[in-house]
C-alpha cells in the first residue's frame, strides 16, 4: 500500500506541474498575439508620414506642384474664371489650407485662374442693347459670378435715325483692355424724332384679325369692350381712334372698341386682359400666350410694345392660363375664371 500511494502523489505533482506549464505557455502566447495586434493596429493608423501643407495660394501652378511634390502632397486642380488678367495660371485657392497636418501622398484640391472671360472690351455699337444685355448675363453665369464686364443702369437714350435700341456710343472704348472689373456705358437710340406714321384700319376686324395687324404694323394701343347691339356681328371692332388713314406721330395711342359677343359658347370666357406695363424708352417685344386645359398652347399677340396698360380681347376656355412675356421672359400669368365681362366695363368703355 506504501508503493501505491507513492505512486499517486507523484503523478499528481507531474500533472500539477505541467498544467502550470500549459497555462504559462497559452498566457504567453496570448500575450505574444495581442502585441501583434497592437503592432499591426498603429502602423495601419499611422500609415505614412505626416507633414505639412505648405501655402501656394498666389503662386504660379508650376511652383505650387514643385512645392507639393517636396511634401509628397499630390494636386487636384479645377479651373475657375478670375475678375483680373493678372490671375492667369496663378492658384486661387486651395484646401486643406497652409499649415495643416496630413498624411503624406494626400490629394490638395487647387482652384487655378484661367484669366478675365475676356481680355479686351468688344465693338458693341450697331447692336441691339437687349442682345447685349442677354449676352452680358450669359457671361456672368458662365464666369460663376466673377464676370468682368457689368452694364451700367441707367442707360442714356438719345434720338437718332438708327432702330430704337441700337447701341450708338460705348464707354470704354472698342479694344480696351480688361484688367478687372469693369462697367460698360451706353448711348442708345430712341429711334427717329416726331416721325409720323399711317394709322391702319381696324374698324370691321375681328379681334384675332386686329392683333395680328398690331404685331406687324407696331402702334401703341389700348382697346375697350361694350356689349353687343341688335344686328351687329360680335367679336369685332366697330370703332377706333384715330380714324384709319390719319397721319400722327408715331407714339400716338390708338384706341380700339371690341363688342362682346350676346351669346358665348358654354365652358367659354370672353374678357379683356390687361396688365400694366412700366414704360420704356422704346418698345419692345411682347408676347401674350394661351396655355390650354388640355395642354394646347396659342400665341394671341406678338407686339412691340413701349409700356402702359397692356390689354388684349380674348375669348377662350375657362381655366385656361394667360402668360405676358417680355423679351422671352416671362411677366405674368393669370389663369381664366368665369366673370360677366359688360360689369367690369366702366361708362366711358359703354
Amino acid at each position: 500500500m506504501g508503493f501505491v500511494n507513492l505512486d499517486l502523489n507523484a503523478i499528481e505533482g507531474y500533472v500539477a506541474n505541467h498544467f502550470k506549464l500549459f497555462v504559462s505557455m497559452a498566457i504567453g502566447l496570448l500575450m505574444f498575439v495581442g502585441l501583434i495586434a497592437i503592432s499591426i493596429f498603429f502602423i495601419v493608423v499611422n500609415g505614412a508620414e505626416q507633414t505639412m501643407v505648405p501655402d501656394v495660394r498666389g503662386k504660379d501652378l508650376t511652383e505650387a506642384l514643385l512645392e507639393l511634390q517636396v511634401k509628397e502632397l499630390y494636386p487636384r486642380i479645377s479651373l475657375r474664371y478670375s475678375q483680373s488678367s493678372y490671375d492667369k495660371g496663378l492658384i486661387l485657392e486651395q484646401d486643406p489650407l497652409s499649415g495643416a497636418i496630413v498624411k503624406a501622398g494626400r490629394r490638395i484640391n487647387l482652384v487655378v485662374s484661367r484669366g478675365v472671360l475676356v481680355n479686351t472690351v468688344e465693338d458693341y455699337r450697331g447692336r441691339d442693347i437687349n442682345d447685349v444685355r442677354m449676352d452680358l448675363q450669359a457671361m456672368y453665369a458662365e464666369a460663376a459670378g466673377l464676370a468682368p464686364l457689368s452694364l451700367g443702369e441707367p442707360l442714356i437714350y438719345e434720338y437718332s435715325g438708327e432702330a430704337p435700341g441700337t447701341i450708338l456710343q460705348q464707354k470704354p472704348e472698342p479694344g480696351s483692355g480688361i484688367s478687372g472689373p469693369t462697367t460698360l456705358e451706353f448711348v442708345v437710340s430712341r429711334g427717329p424724332e416726331n416721325i409720323a406714321i399711317t394709322v391702319p384700319r381696324f374698324t370691321g376686324l375681328s379681334v384675332p384679325e386686329a392683333l395680328a395687324l398690331l404685331g406687324r404694323e407696331g402702334v401703341d394701343f389700348v382697346f375697350r369692350l361694350r356689349p353687343g347691339r341688335d344686328n351687329e356681328p360680335a367679336g369685332l371692332v366697330v370703332y377706333q381712334e384715330p380714324a384709319a388713314e390719319a397721319q400722327v406721330p408715331a407714339n400716338t395711342l390708338v384706341s380700339l372698341l371690341v363688342n362682346i359677343p350676346a351669346e358665348i359658347p358654354s365652358g367659354e370666357i370672353f374678357g379683356l386682359f390687361s396688365y400694366n406695363v412700366p414704360k420704356n424708352p422704346y418698345p419692345l417685344a411682347m408676347r401674350l400666350e394661351a396655355l390650354l386645359p388640355n395642354g394646347g398652347r396659342t400665341e394671341l399677340i406678338n407686339v412691340q410694345y413701349g409700356g402702359g396698360n397692356f390689354t388684349v380681347p380674348y375669348q377662350l376656355p375657362e381655366g385656361t392660363v394667360l402668360i405676358l412675356s417680355i423679351l422671352n421672359r416671362e411677366l405674368y400669368r393669370e389663369t381664366l375664371t368665369p366673370v360677366n365681362p359688360a360689369a367690369a366695363l366702366s361708362f366711358d368703355q359703354l
